[in-house]
This record gives C-alpha cells, structure tokens and sequence, in this order.
C-alpha cells in the first residue's frame, strides 16, 4: 500500500516509520520537505503547502491519505486556511485524479466536545466546540468525511486527546507547579501515531518490551501457553489496501485512563523523587486575571473522553495509561536533578 502523510510532523513522521516497518511505501509532505528526508530516510520527501493549491500537484498518487498538517499554534484564521481550505484543497487535487486515494483520514481533535463538567464523552456526544478554533475543527471533520465522499474517497476522523511523548512530556510544568484542576486526555505519540495504522492496515504496535509485563510472562510460562503461543511478528505479510475499519466516521483516540491534574501532578512528583506542586482552583486561576479569552475558555473545560470504540475494534494501546507512557520522561528527570 502507498500512503502520503500531509503534514508530517510530530505524529506523521512516527507514522511514516511505523508503516514503513510494515512494508508499506510512504511518501511524507512538508514544506520543508528536508525535514522527513532527514527524520524517515526511507520516506519519500515531498515539498508542499496545503494553502497552496498549485504546489499540491507535487503529491503523489496514493492508495490513502493521511491529513495531519498543524497550523502551528496560531489563531483561528491560520486553523480555517490550514484545516478547512488546505484539507479541501488536498481533497480536490486528489479527487480530480483518474485514480484517486480509497481512503482519507483526518487527524482532529477532542477540543471539539467543548465542557462536559468532568463527565464521560464518547463518539456519539454531541459536539459543542466553544472557541473559533475548534468551531473550525468542527467544519474540517464534515469536509474529511461529507466533501470527501463526493469525490469516492472514505474519509474518517482521528480525533486525539492531548499529545505526549519524546520532546513533548512536559514533566517540569506538572512536578514544579502550580497546577490547575481538571481533567487530562491524553494519548502517546506513538499510539496516535498507532490508531492510524490501525485504521489503515488492521494492525496494533508491537508491545514496548520496557512495558511488557514480567508478571505477565511468568503466568504465561506456568500455565504453558507461551510453549504453543506464535509470537507477532512484524514480518507479516502488509495488507495491500487500506482497512475497512470506520469508514465514514469519526474514531476517539485516547488511552485508557483519563486523569485528574492534581492526581496525575502528585503521582508524577512521587514518581520523580521530589515534591508535590502547588494546587489551585479553577476559581483561583480565573481570579489572577492573567489569561487570555481562549485560556479562560480552556481551563473551564472539563470531560473524560472513552476509548471503548478503538479499544472494541481491536486496537491494543504500546501505552495504555500515562503511567507505562511517562517511564522515560521520568528516567529522565530524575537522572537531570540527581
């Protein structure tokens, strides 16, 4: 299977290296297309912008398309060129080919639920996006799934809970404090990463050998099933065409356990040797008066977001929880303040 990654960052480029193990052929696109041909040698390398239609005649043909470009953290005018004219552009210029892609998938978001007061949200809420930002996500996820349909292509939308993982655990903003209340959704990179492979090849990440369970692998030998049990290999023959797995819908992309801030802050402190940070309300926060607009917005959003969907379809998470997630940012704390 062919595949181009629009946008290859932070989660594409950890995609692009899965798929490529798999045996599959990728193509990533960046402006700077150096970038992928440096971090995934093995990639071809495709210089492009999405807010640019006439640089997209670069992409190759594929047999599906993964969209994960980033606005780059800017406001909700550079989100709708990127999410919403850049998505349709990379729709149109594929769809208008002889052989167009079978699949799109789009990666968005769980910032479109807007507040949820700490209660459960799964992929049938209804959405309630509470900023201009995500009211642009909202609009993207209908043109990956409806404008894509019109022209063959199966679209389907990845919505991630907060990303971490190498260069973006964020360990000190948690261990020194203070910290805010609320709830934390979050997924490894390499699982976000993961959950797309899995939507196109029906296939989960090897287990991390540093998370695998030694407990685990002693009842497996008493009992005597690791004798007669066939070990996953990544030598499997890849399937040829993308999955049939949520075509046309949307799929939730988060680990197991959604985590209080304060919990998951003490937990991460013990865990680090040192000690616990400072805690403050969302009254508290709020009452400081420093925070922008979207900051206030942001902090009085609360939910829990289930993964019972791709938990149900067969995907099995590298990292279920921040806690098999966050090993080596630990190791890595405490080797710097020891």
């Amino acid at each position: 299977m062919r595949v181009c990654i629009v946008g290859c960052g932070y989660v594409g480029l950890a995609l692009a290296e899965q798929l490529i193990a798999d045996g599959h052929e990728v193509a990533g696109v960046r402006r700077d297309a150096d970038a992928v041909r440096e971090a995934v040698p093995d990639a071809e390398a495709v210089a492009a912008d999405v807010t640019d239609p006439e640089s997209l005649t670069a992409l190759p043909d594929a047999d599906a398309v993964v969209f994960a470009a980033s606005s780059g953290g800017r406001g909700a005018t550079a989100a709708r060129a990127v999410f919403v004219e850049g998505l349709w552009n990379v729709i149109r210029e594929y769809g208008e080919r002889t052989d167009p892609p079978d699949r799109l998938v789009y990666t968005s978001s769980t910032g479109v639920y807007g507040d949820h007061d700490g209660d459960w949200v799964d992929e049938s809420t209804p959405l309630d996006p509470q900023t201009e930002k995500t009211e642009v996500l909202v609009e993207a996820e209908r043109i990956a799934v409806e404008t894509a349909a019109e022209y063959g292509i199966d679209g389907t939308v990845a919505r991630f809970a907060g990303l971490y993982g190498p260069d973006r655990y964020r360990t000190a903003r948690y261990v020194e404090g203070p910290v805010t209340e609320g709830y934390l959704n979050m997924v490894h990179r390499d699982d976000a990463a993961g959950a797309v492979r899995f939507l196109l090849t029906d296939r989960s990440l090897d287990p991390d050998p540093a998370v695998a369970s030694a407990d685990d692998a002693d009842e497996a030998t008493a009992s005597g099933e690791a004798d007669d049990a066939e070990a996953p290999s990544d030598g499997d023959e890849p399937l040829e065409t993308p999955a049939d797995y949520a075509r046309g819908e949307v799929v939730l992309v988060v680990d197991d356990e959604p985590v209080e801030k304060w919990a998951f802050a003490d937990w991460l402190a013990d865990e680090c040797g040192v000690a616990r940070p400072e805690k403050r309300t969302t009254a508290d926060r709020l009452a400081a008066g420093d925070l922008s607009a979207a900051a206030e917005r942001r902090i009085q959003t609360s939910k829990r977001c289930d993964n019972a969907y791709l938990r149900e379809s067969g995907y099995a998470f590298r990292y279920p929880t921040y806690r098999e997630g966050y090993r080596d940012a630990i190791a890595a704390y405490r080797e710097r303040t020891e």
